[in-house]
């Protein structure tokens, strides 16, 4: 969901309080009536940050999970497990460029690709690409802008910088980390439903 939508659905609750309010402002003070106003309208206020803000608090209670050893996401020294969803892809915490992100890992998309929301909030200017690329998708064919991510690591310990990235709104809210971040790693397999990601330690 997008900026514009989430603020269209917090602005649609409001006026159903507002309206409902209304209806039964018959039957309670105006007193009662204000601080019941106010109360909806701080419940909104803090719907409507959560949702603008999910990246950062879901990276946040990730960090807290994985202090308390419930997390999908370990690190071990310099190697990073990720453990295999219900919906059986692997999930990362990534950060862009220092903006966090949850993303798909997957090794059969050849570049990173990122949502048009992703990419403006991690400053990734795609501006500068000439003509669009055409990608072929599960979808389709879509056309996506290209764009370098001056760094992205995963866990905090896995990081390249430079990594080619394509924008594109087809992709929905959907963020994927592919074959060109993965092939710069020392080595990735999955063994027992955990993906193990490891640093090129030569480097």
């Amino acid at each position: 969901m997008s900026e514009d939508d989430t603020l269209n659905l917090v602005l649609g609750v409001g006026v159903l309080v507002l309206v409902l309010s209304s209806l039964s402002l018959r039957r309670m003070s105006i007193g009662l009536f204000v601080r019941s106003l106010l109360g909806w309208a701080a419940i909104i206020g803090l719907i409507y940050l959560a949702v603008i803000n999910r990246d950062p608090i879901e990276a946040a209670l990730g960090s807290v999970g994985e202090r308390l050893g419930i997390s999908g996401q370990s690190v071990e020294g310099d190697t990073v497990r990720i453990r295999q969803s219900t919906d059986g892809h692997f999930y990362a915490r990534v950060a862009i460029n220092g903006h966090p992100v949850r993303m798909l890992i997957d090794s059969g998309a050849t570049i990173t690709a990122l949502s048009v929301e992703t990419a403006e909030r991690a400053g990734i200017d795609t501006a500068a690409a000439n003509f669009p690329v055409l990608l072929n998708t599960a979808n389709g064919t879509v056309a996506a802008r290209r764009g370098v991510a001056k760094t992205v690591s995963i866990g905090g310990q896995l990081e390249t910088r430079d990594l080619s990235v394509v924008v594109s709104p087809n992709f929905g809210d959907v963020n994927v980390i592919g074959m060109n971040f993965l092939s710069r790693l020392g080595s990735w397999r999955v063994e027992q439903q955990t993906l193990i990601l490891e640093p090129n330690r030569a480097a």
